[in-house]
């Protein structure tokens, strides 16, 4: 086989990595805090919710985060990538300053959504940015530097969050996310150059029209949407089992009827594209590529458990005092920076505890220890019970005795003492080593891999991901649950680093030329999708086989079981439809194009 000369980057793919890395600073800095945040108590400064609400916050907001590139997407490719660039940035600076100060579900998840909003016009032009950047001769490795420079960010977020919010509280976490956003207007104002776009002379309703092309049309949109909001009203509470069974039904059959009907009325297929919408029958666009992104949700429902349910297994069921110990003899003072305890929230939240639960009856005892132990971890410590009973006994006695003072004395020494003797790890920086790995190793592997096919680097990326699932669910059963958790962490970057960029480099490959960012818009699809399911079923799977049952093994194995499944889907897909595919890129391809790489 020949080799081709890669071509040289260009400058806007330099400053558009640039932008990513501050992007992803700011939004990891978040949001591997964000499930931690949630559920801590108000009087540590978090929301004090519950796992149904974390479901909901972190699958439902997402969500439209991911949605919006599709159109987002579009109109970059009609009015300029720094236009949305800067658009992008003035939404989310700000959305990430008050994002601290709500303080109830409504207000959280409606600035939440200014955020995704602005982080989904950022996403695609981003991504196209890389696509129109690069060539067939540099692709791969350019979507491989991308998504090392995405966990650049991704590293420092979660590494620097936890100390900032030790030392400062959590509001400084979101003030410090806009100041990230805040500097990539630098670049893009000053640095950043227009790539060639093929569609900026299309008329919108043209680009409207090509995005019905690819997802399907107006007919499917009202059945899809309507089931996902009935899922999610289902999981919210808002509405019953039996309700949301009937419904579903009554929409699906409705949607038969309606096509049987539009049937009747149509004589000659050709007819389908020129009626009213309302008078098409139901379609697909492009079923390809449809049921790639369909299939690669599932991939992105195992992902972003990683975010969505680990940090709070962590908190609640893993012992990483190892890992603290390990710190220790490696480094002191790496120790005393990853592993740091706010003594005075500590001592204030035991003095606080200390009072509420004084005098309570033997049956409501193992209920205050839940709550005391909870409190406890959302401050990384574990402490064990007796000694919980051991130290409330005895600044009870000085409650008792009206002795305020030495109360609040014994519960600074007992913070200390804490402290010193039960300090966790916090699971954001945990999660920091899923994006160190990648910054390590991403270069090499994907020079390794870019000389495999997309969809068997797919399957396998998948399949390493899943095989991590399943070594977090015996994390909390091993005297070693924060070695082997901090490994399953780094076996799920092998994985997220042999799969996530293939799957990127997958659509930009037959993308046409004049719609680059709209398909790398669809792409975030199937992540919308993903992260979708991925919050409702994390609240469900934590709420009912971590808490109620206390087996969240369980709940591991069931997300691993969705990992292998999807790695089926992905071989049926391979076997079946790229054939189809590959006669879709020799029809994109311009003449002059001779020189290429296998893609599919």
């Amino acid at each position: 086989m020949s080799q081709t000369k890669r071509s040289p980057f260009q400058q806007a793919f330099y400053v558009a990595n640039t932008m990513e890395i501050f992007e992803r600073l700011a939004w990891y800095g978040m949001y591997t805090l964000l499930a931690s945040y949630i559920m801590t108590p108000t009087t540590q400064g978090g929301l004090g919710l519950g796992n149904t609400e974390r479901g909901l916050i972190m699958g439902v907001v997402p969500f439209f985060l991911y949605l919006f590139p599709v159109v987002s997407g579009a109109l970059a490719d009609r009015f300029g990538y720094r236009k949305m660039f800067l658009l992008s940035f003035t939404l989310m600076a700000p959305g990430y300053y008050f994002l601290g100060y709500a303080k109830d579900l409504g207000s959280f998840m409606s600035i939440f959504m200014l955020i995704a909003l602005g982080a989904g016009i950022f996403k695609p032009v981003v991504t196209a940015t890389i696509s129109r950047t690069t060539d067939d001769t540099n692709r791969g490795l350019g979507f491989g530097i991308f998504y090392m420079m995405v966990n650049v960010g991704g590293f420092l977020g979660p590494l620097l969050a936890p100390i900032i919010q030790k030392n400062y509280g959590w509001q400084a976490v979101f003030v410090f996310a806009c100041i990230w956003i805040s500097v990539n207007f630098i670049p893009a104002l000053f640095f950043y150059k227009e790539p060639e776009r093929h569609g900026k002379n299309k008329p919108l309703k043209q680009v409207f029209h090509e995005m019905q092309q690819v997802l399907g049309n107006m007919r499917l949109a009202l059945l899809v949407v309507p089931l996902l909001i009935i899922l999610v009203a289902f999981y919210a509470g808002y509405i019953g089992g039996e309700f949301t069974l009937i419904a579903t039904v009554l929409l699906i059959v409705g949607a038969i009827i309606w096509d049987l009907s539009v049937a009747k009325l149509l004589t000659k297929p050709s007819q389908q594209g020129v009626l009213p919408w309302y008078l098409q029958k139901m379609t697909i666009g492009n079923k390809p590529f449809m049921a790639y992104l369909l299939i690669l949700s599932g991939f992105w429902t195992v992902y972003f458990q990683i975010f969505i349910t680990l940090p709070v297994y962590i908190r609640d069921f893993v012992d990483t005092s190892d890992l603290v110990s390990l710190l220790h003899t490696v480094s002191p003072w790496v120790h005393d920076v990853l592993t740091s305890v706010n003594i005075d929230t500590l001592s204030s939240e035991i003095m606080r505890l200390a009072g509420k639960f004084n005098d309570i009856d033997a049956l409501q005892a193992q209920a205050a220890l839940k709550e005391i132990t909870s409190t406890m971890a959302a401050l990384d410590v574990r402490i064990p019970e007796q000694e919980i009973l051991n130290s409330f006994g005895q600044i009870a006695l000085s409650i008792n005795a009206n002795d305020i003072t030495s109360a609040q004395g014994l519960s600074q020494t007992v913070a200390e003492q804490w402290s010193d003797k039960y300090r966790q790890v916090n699971p954001a920086t945990i999660l920091s080593l899923d994006f160190l790995m990648i910054i390590i190793f991403q270069i090499l592997i994907s020079r390794f891999i870019d000389k495999f096919s997309p969809l068997p680097a797919l399957i396998v990326g998948t399949a390493i991901l899943s095989l991590s699932m399943l070594m977090q669910g015996f994390a909390h059963g091993v005297i070693f649950g924060g070695l082997l958790v901090s490994c399953s962490v780094i076996v799920f970057a092998v994985g997220e680093m042999t799969a996530t960029p293939k799957s990127q480099e997958y659509v930009a490959s037959f993308a046409p030329k004049d719609k680059a960012a709209m398909f790398m818009g669809y792409y975030f699809v199937s992540m919308a999708l993903g992260s979708l399911f991925a919050g409702l079923l994390s609240g469900w799977l934590y709420s009912y086989f971590a808490v109620e049952l206390n087996k969240p093994e369980l709940m591991w194995a069931i997300i691993a079981c969705l990992g292998f499944v999807t790695c089926l889907a992905f071989y049926l897909f391979n076997k079946h439809f790229v054939s189809d595919i590959k006669q879709q890129q020799l029809a994109q391809k311009e003449p002059s194009a001779e020189q290429s790489t296998s893609t599919a």
